[in-house]
């Protein structure tokens, strides 16, 4: 199984430039908890995410308002796979930097797709390449102490 069966596809994205109140109203709209923070409306290259967590421990926790701009929230150092890139890679970028959700890039760095440790979930109940018990690994690693 690639990344491409598992993603989101042309999943809702941010500039630096939008609102905490956007990027939430987002989250909302699109029942998420993170969204790719791209370089300008017009490209679609990836320079960050904003997660749920982004907007409460970098922003509601230090009295931000909620018209802070996505810059001031978004975590820069993302990390993004390709298409292509197998089940296995992504279980253990997720497992190996504790996060929940894997960017999916084309060769430019623009945002096609995104994979949350839910869409993993899923897979393995459809009964795909993906088995219970690497879903448990992965959550369990990804949630371990840091």
């Amino acid at each position: 199984m690639q990344a491409q069966d598992l993603m989101t596809k042309s999943p809702a994205c941010v500039t630096p430039d939008d609102s905490a109140q956007r990027v939430a109203q987002l989250m909302a709209d699109n029942d998420c908890g993170c969204v790719p923070v791209v370089d300008a409306r017009d490209n679609s290259r990836v320079i960050g995410v904003v997660t749920d967590r982004d907007i409460a421990v970098r922003g509601v926790a230090k009295g931000k308002s909620p018209e802070t701009r996505v810059a001031e929230l978004m975590t820069r150092d993302v990390v993004s796979c390709d298409a292509e890139a197998n089940l296995e890679e992504i279980e253990r970028m997720m497992a190996d930097r504790q996060i929940r959700r894997v960017i999916v890039a084309d060769p430019d760095g623009c945002c096609v797709g995104i994979i949350a440790q839910a869409d993993l979930a899923r897979a393995a109940r459809r009964g795909g390449d993906v088995q219970d018990h690497d879903i448990a690994v992965v959550v369990e690693r990804i949630s371990e102490p840091a």
